[in-house]
């Protein structure tokens, strides 16, 4: 399950605000280079912010198999006809690209998320992003990060007491629907606990963060993104 784990790595050491520059970065560049020359590149760091992380490639891999099927989706519609040839392999080249795109995006955030704890994402943001806006903002992505990890527990769960049951014999579109409904009752009863439990703990706007500092690591980091940065631009 994707989520804050505790360990020493290069990426448990920088400060969340590099590490926030670092994916900004990134992402730009991704949307950048196109290419499958620049898509390599990209790879290779992909993998380099990954083993800086201590993040295992394949069960990160496996974590977003749900998506698989829209990934592969999008060039196959794109290249099918309606007659003859029936496919043409041209036409599937740049959505295959962009769904590579958008996997290596989901590694480099998977870093990121399992580096990083909530409560520090929310004091980068709120120290990036001045007044009451910035407060809204790490407020929630804190709530994202700390409820996206129960939510996506739920929905395993609630797909192996399905298979339990032998929702494995039943059609795909009402395993779908099971699933999707269980899982949107889960989703909601656990927003009233959650906003039940924030009355609770007289959640305030302006909570005492944890203190944040750079150190001699970060430097490299922000070049990093600086010159992720320039590529895009230039």
């Amino acid at each position: 399950m994707i989520g804050y784990v505790p360990g020493d790595s290069l990426s448990h050491r920088l400060d969340p605000r590099t590490k926030l520059a670092v994916q900004a970065a990134f992402a730009a560049a991704a949307f950048a280079h196109t290419t499958p020359v620049g898509l390599a590149a990209l790879t290779v760091l992909a993998l380099g912010i990954l083993a800086a992380s201590a993040t295992p490639l394949l069960p990160t891999l496996r974590e977003y198999r749900a998506f698989a099927p829209f990934l592969v989706a999008a060039p196959l519609v794109e290249g099918a006809t309606l007659g003859p040839p029936w496919f043409v392999p041209g036409d599937a080249v740049f959505p295959a690209l962009a769904s590579y795109r958008v996997v290596l995006l989901l590694l480099v955030s998977t870093a990121y998320v399992r580096t990083t704890t909530a409560r520090d994402s929310r004091a980068a943001i709120q120290r990036l992003v001045p007044g009451r806006v910035g407060v809204v903002l790490g407020a929630g992505v804190g709530f994202v990060l700390r409820l996206l990890p129960l939510l996506r527990a739920d929905l395993s769960s609630i797909r192996d007491a399905t298979n339990a049951r032998l929702g494995g014999e039943r059609s795909t579109v009402e395993r779908i629907r099971l699933v999707a409904t269980t899982g949107l009752r889960r989703a909601f009863l656990r927003s009233d606990r959650f906003a039940l439990a924030l009355q609770a703990r007289c959640f305030a706007w302006n909570p005492t963060l944890p203190p944040l500092s750079f150190s001699r690591r970060d430097p490299p980091a922000f070049a990093l993104a600086a010159v992720l940065v320039a590529s895009a631009v230039l």
